[in-house]
């Protein structure tokens, strides 16, 4: 059996705060988003493990987020991406669940795309690197 490696999230020049270092990686990544509401936000995330011949590598997710916070219409957005990869990655946020964006106060449709890097494993130096 293969060794497996986590998943780091890493979304634009986001930078998990080093108080969040003690708790998941899941969990600090969706308490970055706290407070916003003109995107989706994350309420919860699962992270995918993938084969380790995939560290190093780097994903783009295309997907929409529906009003009622749910991810539709997954696809990859990395030209000659290994479908492996991208079919692990894509289930797994398949299961997200997030606070859907508002306009006016009411939920609405969302494109997001999703930078995914692969790491070799989570340890304290990794955490602290997902941006």
């Amino acid at each position: 059996m293969n060794t497996k490696s986590k998943l780091a999230l890493s979304l634009g020049l986001l930078v998990v705060p080093l108080a969040l270092v003690a708790k998941s990686p899941e969990r600090a990544y969706v308490e970055s988003y706290q407070g916003r509401s003109g995107t989706p936000v994350p309420v919860s995330v699962v992270t995918p493990e993938v084969a380790t011949r995939f560290a190093g590598q780097l994903v783009m997710l295309e997907f929409v987020v529906d009003p009622t916070g749910k991810p539709t219409h997954l696809a990859s957005a990395t030209p000659g991406a290994d479908a492996e990869l991208v079919a692990a990655v894509a289930a797994a946020v398949a299961q997200w669940k997030f606070a859907p964006a508002l306009v006016d106060g009411k939920p609405v449709a969302r494109k997001v795309v999703l930078p995914v890097n692969i790491v070799d494993s989570l340890d304290n130096a990794s955490r602290l690197a997902m941006r």
